[in-house]
């Protein structure tokens, strides 16, 4: 066989991109020839720790996963709605679509639907349903005649959680060939120097990590009012940039939560596994559907740290952390039940320790890279 998973972008930011490059990686290793094509803007940078495998071509930049992998960056003229747009996409895979035996497609990506439409590609389709696409309804609205397209090309459609599967409205008609791939990672390996370094800044402190984009559907702002009600013992910290970074400043200063909430700002890559490290316990305070599977809970849970995350309607987010085992889920928009949650959690050792032994047996039952690639080969051979 020879795979190509097709969609999104680079730089490696978002769960989808995670994914893609995580499959054509870890089928690579196993002698499987798998390339991952991707968009890119000439302005965005090579992550540090992608230097070694990249180089520039004619049509962009490549980057090589050993032998038999490779990921390869066409250049976009813009990123809208949160979607590339590369006519050096469709002319790439036009040229080159015939050498697979099967194109792995990621959805949402309108731009990669679009290139897959135009390149006229005879062979097998495997569709991978992240999510819905939800914010964007003006880009839904001209986009669903090739959503519907793209869903009835694909012999099979992978879902990352049971829940999103059976609820999302977009694949109640096509159940029969829908299939559940919990989305899988290798363990996060942290520095354990560097995040005893982060605990001795705050001596004698339970740490509470958070980490994603300020952005509206990550709900930090609930987050920040519940640390109004965790004891003096308690420092609330989220990783992460963008847009509400002043308004919940504000909303900090307001409370006069400057001792027990900080912003860290954008960590880099090699920096968050120490945070994870270095933390009690990781929350994910969203509140939309718009997080579909938090890939953020089971990096955490990798660690053993316990997870306080939301139970958002139709989202796998509290499928991902079973309540009771490896944390507990509470409803969205309710501080002061996530600042019990939490202080239930850490204020017990014996509980404590129940729900980090929890949290580690859950990853490594569930969301190993090793299990999501074996069940991925399996549907490629039609054994599942």
């Amino acid at each position: 066989m020879k795979i190509l998973q097709l969609g999104k972008f680079y730089p490696i930011r978002g769960g989808v991109e995670k994914v893609m490059w995580d499959l054509t990686w870890g089928l690579a290793e196993r002698g499987i020839p798998c390339d991952m094509l991707c968009a890119y803007l000439k302005t965005d940078p090579v992550d540090p720790e992608h230097q070694d495998l990249c180089r520039e071509t004619e049509d962009g930049r490549e980057f090589m996963l050993g032998p038999y992998g490779r990921v390869i960056c066409v250049p976009a003229k813009a990123k809208k709605a949160k979607t590339m747009l590369s006519k050096a996409m469709i002319t790439w895979l036009r040229q080159h679509a015939a050498e697979y035996d099967i194109i792995h497609i990621h959805h949402p990506d309108p731009m990669a639907a679009l290139a897959l439409r135009m390149s006229h590609y005879k062979g097998r389709v495997i569709l991978h349903w992240h999510s819905d696409i939800l914010a964007q309804k003006l880009l839904l609205f001209f986009y669903k005649p090739l959503q519907w397209w793209l869903i009835r090309r694909a012999e099979r459609v992978i879902g990352t959680s049971p829940v999103y599967i059976h609820e999302s409205r977009n694949l109640s008609r096509i159940q029969h060939k829908v299939i559940c791939v919990p989305i899988g990672i290798t363990p996060v390996i942290y520095d354990f120097r560097a995040a005893e370094a982060i605990r001795s800044s705050m001596p004698g402190k339970k740490l509470i990590f958070a980490l994603g984009r300020l952005v509206p559907y990550k709900d930090f702002g609930t987050l920040v009012e519940a640390a109004r009600f965790l004891s003096e013992d308690y420092v609330v910290l989220i990783g992460g940039s963008g847009p509400l970074k002043e308004e919940l400043q504000q909303q900090i200063d307001g409370y006069g939560l400057q001792e027990k909430v900080r912003l860290l700002g954008y960590l880099e890559s090699w920096d968050v596994p120490n945070w994870f490290g270095a933390s009690d316990l990781f929350v994910l305070s969203s509140d939309r559907r718009t997080e579909a599977f938090g890939v953020v809970q089971i990096e955490a849970m990798s660690c053993g740290k316990p997870v306080v995350a939301t139970m958002i309607p139709h989202s796998g987010v509290s499928w991902v952390n079973d309540n009771g085992v490896s944390g507990y889920n509470v409803h969205p928009h309710d501080p002061k039940a996530l600042a019990a949650a939490i202080q239930q959690i850490c204020d017990d050792p014996d509980t404590y320790m129940q729900f980090s032994a929890g949290a580690m047996e859950r990853f490594e039952t569930v969301f190993t890279s090793r299990e999501m690639i074996d069940k991925i080969i399996k549907i490629y051979e039609n054994k599942m």
